[in-house]
This record gives C-alpha cells, sequence and structure tokens, in this order.
C-alpha cells in the first residue's frame, strides 16, 4: 500500500479524496494555485504546494509542476479526482515515467474511451449499442450542414474531447448549425485544448443513465447499478439519483452487462462510469465513458456502501476486488443535488464572491454534504462554480426527496447567488416527485425561465405563523431588555399578544399579490399557537434571535425557513420560495400601504453583462444596424460561452468594451441609440 498520496486537484473533489485518504492511514499532499492558498483542501491536507498562478492553464492543468511537487513531496502515487488532468493520456504517462502511480486507468484506456469517436467504434465492435451519428470529425460548418441534414434534425454537437457538458450545442434546424458548430469549437479549445467536433442525433425526450464500474488490474470488472442523471440544465447534470426511477431489472441487467463488456474490451481497471441514452420505450444507446471518478458518485456510495475513492487507491496499490457482482446490493434510495455559485432568477448566470455566511445542514446517516467552501472562502471567476454536493438517502425514493428538501432549506448560503431555491423547487416539482423526467425536464418545466417555487397552502401557512411566532419572541426579548427582567419569553399581557398584521409581499417568483392577514400568538409548552382569522397553526421550535435558519414543527410538520432580518420584519425562503414578510402593527399596516414605490432605472436602451466574465469577442461596431436575437457579444464565466443578444431592432450608439476585457456584473457593454 502506498504512504503518502498527491491530489492532483481541487475543490470538493480534492477535500473528499483526502477524507478516504486519510481514514486508511495515508498522507496526503495537496497543490493550490495562488487563488487557493486558503482553501480547505489545503487546510485538510498533511502538506500542500503551490503550482502556479490562477488561471488552470498555469496551475492545475501543469503537467510539469504537480509531478515536480510530487517529487518533492515524496508522494508514491496521484489521484486526479476529475476535470483538469483526470483524463490526460499524457498526465498518466508523464506519471508513470516519474516512477509514481496513478490512481486511475491505464494511459490506453483513458485515450481510446476520452476520444468520443474513438470510443463510439470501440463500442459497436464490443456489442454495444451507440446513437445513430457520423463516426469522424466534422471539421467545417458547411461539412457540419451536410451531415447534420444526412442525419436529421435535431442533430448534437459536441465536442469529441472531454465532458462536463462543455462544447455541446442542439441544433434542431440548419439556421442553428453554423452558430451551434463555431461556439462549440471555441468551447471545446477552451476547456480541452481539443476543438475537434462530431455530430450525432439528438434523441427526444431521452433519459441520461449511467453504470458505475469497478475493475481490477487482475481483470475482474464488476457493475454497482445505476443512476439516474436526467436532470440536467446546458447539458450539465444538476440532480442524480440512485437507483433510477425508470429502469427494471431485466434493463439494468442489459445495460450492466453491456458496460461490463465495453470496459474489457479495453482492459480497464479503476473506478469508471458507462453512460447511456434512454428513450422511452427503454432502448438504451452508448453515449460515452468517463474513465474518472464522477461528481456524482456519492449516491452509488449511499445506496451500496462501498467507497469509491478507497477502491481506486486499492485497486491501484495492485490489489484485488473485494466483492463479486452477486455481492452488489443496492439498499434504499439515495439523491444528489449540485450547489453551483449561479443565480437561477437571472438564466443561471455565474456569481463570484465572498461566502459571507455559510451554515451548513447536520449531517448523518442519511445527510451527506461534500464540499471545498467553509464561511469566508470565496469563489473565484477561474474555476467550476460548484460549491458542493448535497447527497440524501431514505428507504424510499419519496423520503430521499423529503430529506432532501429539508436539508437544502436548512442550508444558509449569503454573499452570492446560488441555485439553493432552483434545486428546491424542483425537488417539490409534481413531474419530479413522480419519476417523469428527461433530459428536456428544465426546458418543458421552466420554458420561461425560473420565476420560484409555488407558495403552497401549507407554506403561505407556515411564512405566516412562523412570522408571527418569530416577531412574538423578539417583541418579548427586547421588552425584557428595556425592563431589565428575566421573564416569559411570551406571557398573556405582553404586548407581543396584540393583534398583528402580517404582511406576504407579493412577488414574482412567489406567485402572490400582496395580502394582510390578522394574528394572534398565544404561549403553548415548547412554542405556540398563531391564530390566523379563524385557523389556529401550531408551532413549535427553540428558534433565538439571530439564527439563520428556523428549524421546527409547524401544523406538526418538520419545517426549515432560512430567515433573514428586515426592518419591518423577514425575507423567508424555503421550497424554493423567497417572500418578504413585514410584520406590523395595525396602525403601521395602514399608513406602511400609502407609501411610493420606487421606481427602477430604465436600462433599455443599454446591453449590461449579466455576469462577471471576459469578452471573447464583439460582432458589432458604433453604427450598426441590429435585429432583434442578433448575437452581440460573447462573454465567457467559468469557461462557458455565453452569447448575448440584442432584445430588440436598434442602432448601436456605442461600445464601451473590448474583446479581452474583465467585466463585473450589470457593466455596460454597449449603448442604443
Amino acid at each position: 500500500m502506498f504512504k503518502k498520496i498527491l491530489i492532483a486537484n481541487r475543490g470538493e473533489i480534492a477535500c473528499r479524496i483526502i477524507k478516504s485518504a486519510q481514514r486508511m492511514g495515508l498522507k496526503t499532499v495537496a497543490v493550490y494555485s495562488d487563488a487557493d492558498a486558503d482553501a480547505l483542501h489545503v487546510q485538510m491536507a498533511g502538506e500542500s504546494v503551490n503550482i502556479g498562478p490562477p488561471a488552470a492553464a498555469d496551475s492545475y492543468l501543469n503537467i510539469g509542476a504537480i509531478i515536480k511537487a510530487a517529487i518533492t513531496t515524496k508522494a508514491d502515487a496521484i489521484h486526479p479526482g476529475y476535470g483538469f488532468l483526470a483524463e490526460n493520456a499524457d498526465f498518466v504517462r508523464a506519471v508513470e515515467k516519474a516512477g509514481i502511480t496513478f490512481i486511475g486507468p491505464s494511459a490506453q484506456a483513458i485515450a481510446s474511451m476520452g476520444d468520443k469517436i474513438a470510443s463510439k467504434k470501440i463500442a459497436a465492435k464490443a456489442g454495444v449499442e451507440i446513437v445513430p451519428g457520423h463516426l469522424g470529425v466534422v471539421r467545417n460548418p458547411r461539412e457540419a450542414l451536410k451531415v447534420a441534414g444526412k442525419i436529421g434534425y435535431p442533430v448534437m454537437i459536441k465536442a469529441s474531447a472531454g465532458g462536463g457538458g462543455k462544447g455541446m450545442r442542439i441544433a434542431r434546424d440548419a439556421a442553428q448549425v453554423e452558430e451551434s458548430f463555431l461556439s462549440a469549437k471555441r468551447e471545446a479549445k477552451s476547456s480541452f485544448g481539443d476543438d475537434r467536433i462530431l455530430i450525432e442525433k439528438y434523441i427526444t425526450q431521452p433519459r441520461h443513465i449511467e453504470i458505475q464500474i469497478l475493475g481490477d488490474k487482475q481483470g475482474n470488472i464488476i457493475h454497482l447499478g445505476e443512476r439516474e442523471c436526467s436532470i440536467q440544465r446546458r447539458h450539465q447534470k444538476i440532480i442524480e439519483e440512485a437507483p433510477s426511477p425508470f429502469i427494471d431489472q431485466k434493463t439494468r441487467m442489459r445495460m450492466g452487462a453491456q458496460a461490463v463488456a465495453l470496459a474489457k474490451a479495453v482492459k480497464y481497471f479503476s473506478a469508471g462510469t458507462v453512460e447511456f441514452i434512454v428513450d422511452r420505450d427503454k432502448n438504451f444507446y452508448f453515449l460515452e465513458m468517463n474513465t474518472r471518478l464522477q461528481v456524482e458518485h456519492p449516491v452509488t456510495e449511499m445506496v451500496t456502501g462501498a467507497d469509491l475513492v478507497e477502491a481506486m487507491i486499492r485497486i491501484a496499490a495492485g490489489e484485488k476486488l473485494a466483492v463479486r457482482q452477486e455481492d452488489v446490493q443496492m439498499q434504499g434510495w439515495a439523491i444528489e443535488a449540485r450547489l453551483y455559485a449561479e443565480d437561477p432568477f437571472r438564466g443561471f448566470l455565474p456569481s463570484i464572491g465572498r461566502l459571507t455566511r455559510y451554515v451548513p445542514p447536520e449531517e448523518s446517516e442519511t445527510v451527506r454534504l461534500d464540499t471545498g467552501v467553509y464561511e469566508g472562502a470565496e469563489i473565484t471567476m477561474h474555476y467550476d462554480p460548484m460549491i458542493g454536493k448535497l447527497i440524501t438517502h431514505g428507504e424510499t425514493r419519496e423520503e430521499a426527496i423529503a430529506t432532501m428538501r429539508g436539508a437544502l432549506d436548512a442550508l444558509y448560503i449569503r454573499g452570492i447567488s446560488h441555485n439553493i431555491p432552483f434545486l428546491s423547487a424542483v425537488m417539490a416539482n409534481p413531474r419530479f416527485q413522480k419519476g417523469d423526467i428527461s433530459t428536456d425536464f428544465i426546458d418543458q418545466e421552466y420554458a420561461q425561465g425560473f420565476q420560484g417555487g409555488r407558495l403552497s397552502p401549507r407554506l403561505k401557512d407556515a411564512f405566516v405563523a412562523v412570522a408571527a411566532f418569530l416577531n412574538a419572541i423578539e417583541v418579548s426579548r427586547n421588552a425584557q431588555i428595556a425592563g431589565g427582567i428575566a421573564a416569559p419569553i411570551v406571557e398573556p399581557d405582553a404586548p407581543q399578544n396584540r393583534e398583528w398584521i402580517v404582511r406576504l409581499n407579493g412577488s414574482p417568483d412567489s406567485g402572490q399579490s400582496r395580502e394582510d392577514l390578522p394574528a394572534v400568538v398565544a404561549a403553548t409548552q415548547g412554542g405556540a399557537t398563531v391564530m390566523v382569522r379563524e385557523k389556529a397553526i401550531s408551532v413549535e421550535s427553540d428558534w433565538l434571535p439571530g439564527q439563520p435558519v428556523f428549524s421546527g414543527l409547524v401544523a406538526r410538520k418538520r419545517t426549515f425557513i432560512e430567515v433573514d432580518k428586515l426592518p419591518l420584519g423577514y425575507r423567508f425562503t424555503s421550497d424554493g420560495v423567497s417572500m418578504d414578510v413585514a410584520v406590523l402593527t395595525p396602525r403601521q399596516a395602514a399608513l406602511h400601504a400609502l407609501m411610493p414605490k420606487k421606481k427602477a432605472p430604465d436600462t433599455s436602451k443599454k446591453l449590461l453583462c449579466p455576469m462577471p466574465g471576459l469578452v471573447v469577442s464583439i460582432a458589432v461596431a458604433e453604427g450598426d444596424s441590429v435585429k432583434a436575437g442578433q448575437a452581440l457579444v460573447v462573454v465567457e464565466a467559468m469557461k462557458m460561452e455565453n452569447i448575448l443578444r440584442a432584445a430588440r431592432d436598434g442602432v448601436v450608439a456605442e461600445v464601451h468594451t473590448v474583446a479581452g476585457d474583465s467585466l463585473a456584473v450589470d457593466d455596460v457593454i454597449l449603448e442604443f441609440e
């Protein structure tokens, strides 16, 4: 067994690998860029080495710097995590040439499966069903048009190298081919240093289902069942689960057998994943093989009890698999939600900044949080915007979803925008709860963009009752402080027990207009009963002023609500719904209704940058006439290209930036006449 392992990665996956290595009694070495000097993975590792400037090309993709760090610290093995160099055959060869063990598959397996064109040919030869398409590199837009027309629309235009949703575009007709081809080619070059493009048939209403495999160096290969990864945005997985609510045992065994056959065809060892596209009739087609640990590996660990990182380490050290195929059993259900620094209310645009508050939910046997951040940490524009991964387990899918909903509401993050409201809304979505999902789920359910979760009658009652309850606690506490007497929080004659007006301030994301509801609080053992008109709602909680999350029972149902204090009440967030809830005296309510509303500034003649990023190109100049929908500027944020288009017809009056400029949110890019 190894003595010391260097982790050639950063963020939550580096922390995840360090945990398993340390449990095994192995020493660990972290590498970091200048931007990550204070990162959590650096703090967790036994040793750390700086490998260069913030740009990934100069640090985490710098093979020479990583090999040097391993030699200097006398590490005898390197784990690549995922992303960066995890599927780089040249890196594997360099590691082995330096006399260090690579914790992963062979360079040959990575090279053959890392190229989507080559992998399709190998899969077909191994008897694996493949997606119809063009088995060759498409070199230019003219050839792309010809190939797409032959295959039949819609088609998927995607990078031959890499993964993670980068360099992928859907063209639904000939008019979309050229722009999609060029955009995918640029993004592939930026992300993987390889701009080769392939085109294949895009299967409508597909499910993305993958099989986890493990193989040792003695030739033993098994699979650990499937994961459903169909909830995707821009081809990037958002929510994953194991098992799939769609796959039956017969299909599971067929998919597993084909995955193992492909792995054997390339003499695979270590952990890996074979991904399939599955149609509504349970026909499945090979998509690609990921020759590395997957982001979503925790759901498989939760239902099988395996530690995939430990298994990878032991396999790399030459040990045989500890389990046989017949030993693999899936217990219960697990769901993973990826936490991203992005704004779901603004088209999921990336967000950067410092986590001014970070309060994670309590971990347990049913709640797991894999993260690489802490309160005060910074999300930069240099790397992937992932904050972490929240994983929950239940005996049934319903239990796993319910636990996830509570854990998401208990996770409090401030200082940056994040996608927790969106994740919560998906968990509450009736179609998701039924398991009726596909890779088109987000486009279909949120066709007009995400506007927030639905304010259900139960959640509305909870907001009103909790607001009145919290206000009673704070008013009572203030009265105690003013009188200098330590009295019970709620007494029959105390000022908090008069009638209050709870004002739900309607907003677009709540789907609710403004509403005033009279409420009276009466103390009970461990809480209170809130009378809202003629309805009694029980509240039980030990919440104290200043706590960011209300946790308790509302109408005897476990409830978590994020709490942000406002001058006249609170901003509540739960189940993807965020709403300002004011608690007023009747007189305050009457006067407050007379206050004029502030008008938003007119920005209709300006193109503002919607996210922090780098200007890649500008397609217009001063004096140009533009049409609605025309591409104006390409901005790259966290390795993803974003095309900014004209909202209406007009003439460009002034351009304020040039290619290569770094922009902040709401910086003015250009103005119209």
